[in-house]
């Protein structure tokens, strides 16, 4: 008789290719004001999911030679991401809408048809008030999801809730 084997729509062997230097974006000696991005990616039950991809993507700094501009990493036993990176600065946006310094997150893992895209902001910043992007949710609360606090002087931390209470605010892309 056949065995049935496990359905998951991001693999079932992503792990097999991931290399995880990929979750240091400086690893080519790329300077500048190195910080490191850390979370826990959690489903809609509060339970830690140890098995999702997160992929990060900034637009500034520019990618270049010593920055690829993109990282990408999975979650540990724990349900923890990490990733070291430089700390971006505001982007011109639509228009020339100044955006609020952020990184771009998308994260995949089973029972996704597609993969959940987001932002990473940075508390304390001064444009995350009028971010183009961060004005159209117009619960305070629920823009919170996508603001990163400072943990120590170069760590920031982001959790992530699939679904659920307090769930991260996702982009229709």
């Amino acid at each position: 008789m056949p065995v049935a084997t496990a359905n998951q729509t991001i693999g079932p062997f992503w792990h097999l290719i991931e290399d995880p230097t990929w979750a240091d974006l400086t690893r080519f000696g790329a300077e500048g004001e190195k910080i490191v991005l850390t979370g826990t990616v959690t489903d809609g039950g509060g339970n830690t999911v140890a098995d999702a991809a997160v992929e990060i993507w900034q637009t500034s700094p520019e990618a270049s030679e010593t920055f690829p501009g993109f990282g990408r990493c999975r979650t540990d036993s724990t349900g923890s991401f990490r990733f070291m990176t430089l700390k971006p600065g505001p982007v011109a946006g639509l228009g020339n809408a100044q955006q609020a310094p952020h990184v771009a997150i998308s994260i995949f893992a089973r029972g996704l048809l597609k993969a959940l895209t987001t932002r990473l902001y940075f508390q304390d910043e001064a444009l995350n008030e009028t971010d183009p992007v961060l004005s159209l949710i117009d619960n305070a609360a629920r823009r919170g999801t996508l603001i990163a606090k400072k943990v120590s002087a170069d760590t920031w931390r982001l959790d992530i809730r699939l679904q659920g209470g307090n769930e991260t605010v996702f982009m229709d892309i």
